[in-house]
């Protein structure tokens, strides 16, 4: 008489899962395959490029000149005893690491639906690997924004950090955080309307100028204090604006933006973590 051994899997992969689970230990699980991914990430883009990841410090000192020639020369916007290029150069640096990681990680699905159709890994994994990514990116930009800073500081600028400056950490989790929950919100969206993939980038230009990223919080309050509430209310802009107040120490830095940016940012993650959850169980069959 034969008698049946019973076995227990190691794994078990299947679509019945928590909306809010984050399993950590299989993420560690797949460590190598998130570092491969951010790799890939930081490879590819630039890899048949001219100049390669050079764009990473043309992009934000181009973009600063330009802020800095129509909104401070032409528009006369002021930035008080901050030179205008500094001030324009530190909100394009934390801007840009949340516009990197939102559109980054906002076609997921779409982008990656051929190697999702073929192998299992936990997919989070992929919007995860942008946001590490672009980590070096910032890295990089914030290094000229120092480089910068030094030489304002040299030439006699009045400008300097304060003790908010402990807070940058917390700062760049709140901007990854941010994007990447909106992103895993929008990739989840873009599996049925692809159109939606235009919109994007459209829409973050535009969300730019209501975030205070080409001028002060204070000008607005001062000049169309009508308008004040969008910006107040505006997490992204308590964002940038709390970068350049711990780099600067100029700006309208108050403990409530702080925490209402943070807040905002653990909603937007496991709300986007939750609906990713979701349509990562269906989306090979709308894609």
């Amino acid at each position: 008489m034969n008698k049946t051994e019973s076995k227990e899997w190691l794994y078990e992969i299947n679509s019945e899962k928590s909306l809010f689970d984050f399993n950590f230990k299989e993420i560690w699980r797949y460590k190598d395959l998130l570092v491969l991914f951010v790799k890939r990430d930081i490879v590819t883009v630039y890899k048949q490029t001219v100049l390669g990841p050079l764009w990473f410090l043309i992009q934000p000192l181009f973009t600063s000149v330009i802020f800095t020639l129509v909104f401070n020369n032409v528009a006369n916007i002021q930035t008080g005893t901050v030179p205008s290029f500094l001030f324009n150069l530190a909100g394009i640096t934390a801007w840009t690491y949340f516009k990197e990681c939102l559109t980054g990680t906002s076609n997921t699905f779409t982008k990656n639906a051929s190697i999702f159709g073929k192998v299992y890994f936990p997919r989070v994994i992929m919007p995860m690997s942008i946001t590490v990514s672009n980590l070096l990116k910032l890295g990089i930009q914030l290094s000229i924004f120092i480089g910068f800073y030094i030489y304002f500081v040299l030439s006699g600028s009045p400008v300097n950090p304060n003790a908010n400056l402990v807070l940058f950490p917390a700062y760049v989790f709140i901007m990854g955080t941010t994007g990447l929950g909106l992103g895993m919100i929008l990739s989840a969206m873009t599996t049925k309307y692809r159109d939606l993939t235009v919109l994007i980038s459209f829409g973050v230009q535009l969300l730019m100028y209501i975030s205070a990223v080409p001028f002060p919080m204070g000008e607005i309050l001062e000049k169309k204090p009508e308008y004040f509430w969008v910006f107040k209310y505006n997490p992204l802009a308590q964002i940038i604006e709390g970068f350049r107040y711990m780099t600067l120490d100029t700006g309208m830095f108050t403990w409530w933006g702080f925490f209402y940016a943070l807040g905002f940012s653990l909603v937007v993650f496991f709300l986007g973590l939750g609906i990713f959850n979701r349509t990562e169980k269906s989306f090979v069959d709308t894609v």
